[in-house]
């Protein structure tokens, strides 16, 4: 088996040396391409000995499971311009935040009869093999394809299948989540230089608090709150930390963050929908490209303004 990314992002560095380090795949088998060669992973994808090209053709005939890891918004231009490549025997793996199966099948079948579609969404730490996997498969995708997926995923972390309709969650959890661990564990190191502790120290402790912590609930069968209780003595430090905690809306700002990277992933789906690319979403070589290839493309900022509290956002459904 052969696997090939378009894109050569972090998610794609971070892919490749998770299934390098598992041995699931040798680095030969891999081809990426990206027209961005000045990226620091594409230089780490090329020591790693992984085949690089600036050609996402070359890429889909040197592939049988091909993983889409660009922008979302960059998705439909993609799927343009390889869509005459797709074989029977290639899977097409969405890593793009809210990029529906059904788009993508849409855009494919206009080149082949019954492409092979599975959406996912993982996370970071696959590349330590550690990551949180979920995955959907597409119309024509057989059982057998997802569970090709699902033991390339599992060699690099959690993973399990899920209805699509939930994936938008997951981003916004554990898509999301190694943002808010590494931001907390951040704050947690600075209270302890504040404290006194040197920055080494104090960031080895916190990781390993949080890693602990991880660890301990994954192999109890006792709710998180529980674990919790059992920190916390009558009239002692923790139960005062955590007092601190609430009084400043700990909780609700976890939920609110899980909230809001949930509703983007659906406004970045609606800029997908529309094939036109803020210009901030992508850098100017990849929009140059886009550019030269498709001229009207605009690059004007497209989709409604969304409010973080609103359950009027693209993609919603009605309660």
């Amino acid at each position: 088996m052969s696997v090939g990314f378009i894109g050569a992002g972090q998610l794609t560095s971070a892919l490749v040396r998770g299934f390098t380090a598992a041995g699931v795949l040798a680095a030969h088998k891999i081809t990426a391409s990206s027209p961005d060669t000045d990226l620091p992973t594409v230089a780490s994808l090329r020591k790693t000995g992984v085949n690089f090209t600036t050609s996402n053709k070359e890429t889909v005939k040197n592939s049988d499971v091909l993983f889409l890891a660009v922008k979302p918004p960059i998705i439909p231009f993609v799927l343009d311009e390889i869509g005459s490549d797709i074989e029977d025997r290639h899977i097409v793996v969405s890593c793009a935040a809210g990029v529906t199966i059904s788009s993508i099948e849409k855009k494919l079948t206009s080149f082949h009869p019954a492409p092979k579609v599975i959406r996912c969404m993982t996370n970071t730490p696959v590349v330590v093999r550690e990551g949180a996997t979920v995955y959907a498969t597409g119309t024509h995708a057989e059982v057998e394809d997802g569970q090709l997926i699902e033991q390339l995923m599992a060699s690099v972390g959690f993973c399990t299948e899920v209805e699509e309709d939930l994936i938008d969650a997951v981003t916004g959890l554990s898509g999301s989540g190694p943002a808010y661990a590494f931001t907390a564990l951040d704050a947690l190191a600075d209270g302890g230089v504040k404290m006194g502790l040197p920055r080494r120290l104090a960031v080895r402790l916190g990781a390993q608090a949080l890693l602990g912590a991880a660890k301990m609930l994954l192999e109890s069968e006792q709710h998180p709150g529980q674990l919790k209780d059992n920190v916390c003595s009558p009239g002692g430090a923790t139960i005062y930390a955590l007092h601190f905690l609430e009084s400043g809306g700990f909780r609700s700002l976890l939920i609110n963050a899980v909230e809001a990277s949930c509703i983007r992933t659906r406004e970045l789906q609606f800029l997908a929908d529309q094939e036109k690319i803020p210009a901030a979403a992508i850098k100017k070589t990849t929009l140059s490209k886009v550019q030269q290839e498709s001229p009207s493309v605009s690059t004007s900022s497209v989709g409604p303004k969304v409010s973080l509290f609103s359950n009027k956002y693209p993609g919603s459904r009605g309660k």
